[in-house]
């Protein structure tokens, strides 16, 4: 590597980074193409955010998207950014959005071998707050020989090629977990446009000091979650107790708990029993990021990447992190499960 206090001449930018994996993996150049797609379209909605209240575009569409959540203007943008970006890849066959009912059926022309779910902006109902949001994705290959449909969606998280996320905060970035290599982060430098490779491999910490989840819904929690808090506020060891974050966007609150180690939890509840978090574009990709990073991703019964969905829009709960925290979280289930 170059000299970086002058200029880099010799920058990994994550089209170089996903050529060079692809390369070794002789691969046909499709999904380099796919990816490609993606990053236009993370970048085009990175800018939309950055500018949008000036360009407007703030402030809720007047209807609600499939999963119940209210549709803000920079949703529908993004929505229509991504899946027109991704079918004009030649990439990929079957696209399912948080935002449309059925899964997007790309036109025969224009068919690849990939499907991706995808959530174009997550946490989106912080974005008059200017909290950071994200655009979480999870990427198949198509397995049946069969016309592309959204039954081609409904596998268990293990078969994903890729997945990760794009955190649009203090600076935009992208970070991308492969099933041939590890987890790797690139940040938009938008004097160039590119995203560049900064951190290579990043591991999760195997025990962290942060807590992170809604605790308004404490009258709804269920014992374990209850006797978990109660462990680490009060430690009885005599060890310090754990901080408390929560920011209520996932991609947000997954990154600073892959950044710092630590705990996220999104758990059911008696007013969600079925947990609140949508499998196929929310935590199975978070889980395939964690997993790549050493981490543990459990509904608490069992492993997320496990789970064979059953419908596109199909929730779960999720307890994710460093393997230690998860761990003594599972240890609690296992106690009360033997009551």
């Amino acid at each position: 590597m170059t000299d970086r206090s002058t200029f880099d001449t010799n920058v990994i930018t994550m089209t170089r980074f996903v050529m060079e994996e692809g390369r070794r993996a002789k691969g046909t150049g499709e999904f380099t193409q796919l990816l490609n797609s993606l990053c236009t379209a993370i970048k085009a909605i990175s800018t939309a955010v950055r500018k949008a209240g000036i360009a407007n575009l703030y402030g809720i569409a007047g209807s609600t998207n499939v999963t119940g959540d209210q549709v803000k203007k920079l949703d529908i943008l993004s929505n229509d950014l991504v899946i027109n970006m991704l079918k004009s890849s030649f990439s990929t066959c079957v696209i399912v959005s948080e935002e449309n009912k059925d899964a997007v059926i790309v036109e025969t022309e224009k068919q690849g071998k990939y499907i991706v779910c995808i959530d174009p902006l997550d946490g989106s109902s912080n974005i008059d707050c200017l909290v950071s949001i994200g655009t979480i994705f999870a990427i198949y290959r198509k397995m049946s020989p069969d016309e592309p449909s959204g039954k081609d969606a409904l596998q268990p998280g293990r078969n994903l090629v890729a997945a990760g996320y794009a955190l649009y905060g203090s600076a935009t970035m992208l970070v991308l977990a492969t099933s041939t290599g590890g987890v790797n982060c690139f940040m938009l430098d938008p004097a160039i446009g590119e995203f560049i490779l900064v951190e290579r491999d990043v591991k999760i910490k195997k025990k962290g000091n942060i807590y992170s989840l809604n605790e308004g819904y404490a009258k709804y929690f269920d014992p374990v979650v209850t006797e978990y808090l109660k462990k680490k506020k009060f430690p009885e060891d005599g060890s310090s107790p754990y901080g408390g974050r929560y920011i209520g966007s996932m991609v947000a609150d997954v990154h600073r708990t892959l950044v710092y180690g630590g705990i996220f939890l999104y758990p059911a509840n008696s007013k969600s029993p079925k947990g609140k978090l949508r499998l196929l574009y929310e935590c199975n990709p978070m889980a395939f990021v964690i997993e790549k990073a050493g981490g543990i991703a459990t509904t608490g019964h069992q492993a997320v990447l496990d789970i064979v969905p059953e419908d596109i829009h199909q929730r779960v709960p999720v307890v994710l992190g460093s393997p230690d925290d998860v761990k003594e979280y599972l240890e609690i289930v296992k106690k009360h499960s033997a009551k």
